[in-house]
């Protein structure tokens, strides 16, 4: 009997984990939007330091990112429990501010090119020139790593957890923690692979064998090439996942969708469905052009710089 039991219990932790497994893809697919820019962000903000103290800033960063979920997903659980009716307005304001995010780097990097070559440049200058503390210009880069991580991850908590509606509570638990450590493993993991792509260059450049020195030459033209690819996709992310989450909390767009989609047919099977993400991506673009000119009246009311970075 004692035995029968055990086995039940097994099983039902098997069911258990196998419903986390799935309901876990199904939240990281969901939150492919934030975690392409959160990649691509973290990527270009942690490279240009010394080679030596790239790896320990990202473990310094991906430390931080850690406590901030420990702080985010305690706070979402409690939100699921005690007022679970503020998840979708959240989710709304989610999706509109990944939309507002996406819009806002393509103006900043369209109409303010100049002010961005020259951050870069003063970045440049603060590594190389021997008088600038580099103790607390790598205390600032971390600190501002970590403030990004937290909207970020706020993001994909919250992103998350609507897509745990009808799940139990022990599965939210579960999900949420296990959405937190793939992601952290995963974008951490992956930004310390990307900032290393031009020492591995370099190192395998200078070797005597003629395939190294080949493959040390792409690495090294691929490293810039990867980081615009990530920032390029990872804007265009951000519109796919805003404008469906948008899409999908407010029915009138849902309809419009819906039926805007059925226009062009249903053959072959896939038109649909990339007509579907196109409008979409479509809607993501216009509401963030929206938010964004409600910010810069917003800011130019306040009598303040209108920027949100």
């Amino acid at each position: 009997m004692a035995g029968s039991s055990f086995f039940a219990l097994l099983d039902d932790i098997a069911m258990l984990l196998d419903d986390v497994a799935v309901m876990s893809k199904v939240a990281v697919k969901k939150t492919a939007g934030v975690l392409g820019d959160d990649l691509a962000l973290n990527a270009q903000q942690l490279t240009g330091m010394s080679a030596d103290r790239e790896l320990p800033v990202i473990w310094k960063v991906a430390k931080g990112s850690a406590i901030n979920k420990l702080i985010l997903v305690p706070a979402a659980l409690l939100l699921s429990v005690f007022l679970p009716a503020l998840i979708k307005p959240l989710l709304i304001i989610g999706g509109a501010f990944l939309c507002f995010e996406g819009v806002e780097k393509l103006y900043h990097k369209w109409f303010h090119k100049e002010e961005e070559d020259q951050h870069h440049l003063e970045h440049l200058k603060a590594v190389v020139n021997q008088d600038v503390d580099l103790v607390a210009f790598e205390k600032e880069k971390i600190k501002g790593a970590i403030r990004t991580d937290f909207i970020l991850s706020a993001e994909i908590i919250v992103i998350a957890l609507g897509t745990l509606t009808a799940a139990t509570f022990t599965q939210r638990v579960l999900t949420l923690c296990a959405v937190a450590v793939i992601l952290t493993i995963g974008v951490y993991g992956s930004v310390a692979l990307i900032v290393k792509i031009d020492d591995a260059g370099l190192h395998l450049n200078n070797q005597v064998q003629a395939w190294k020195k080949a493959l040390g030459k792409f690495l090294l033209l691929l490293a810039p090439k990867l980081l615009k690819f990530l920032s390029v996709a990872g804007t265009i992310a951000m519109f796919l996942v805003g404008g469906g989450i948008l899409v999908h909390s407010i029915p009138t767009l849902h309809h419009f969708v819906e039926d805007a989609a059925k226009l062009v047919g249903a053959s072959p099977s896939w038109l649909p469905l990339l007509a579907n993400m196109l409008l979409e991506c479509a809607i993501g673009v216009v509401i963030g052009i929206a938010c964004l000119i409600a910010f810069k009246l917003v800011m130019k009311v306040r009598g303040k710089p209108a920027s949100a970075h």
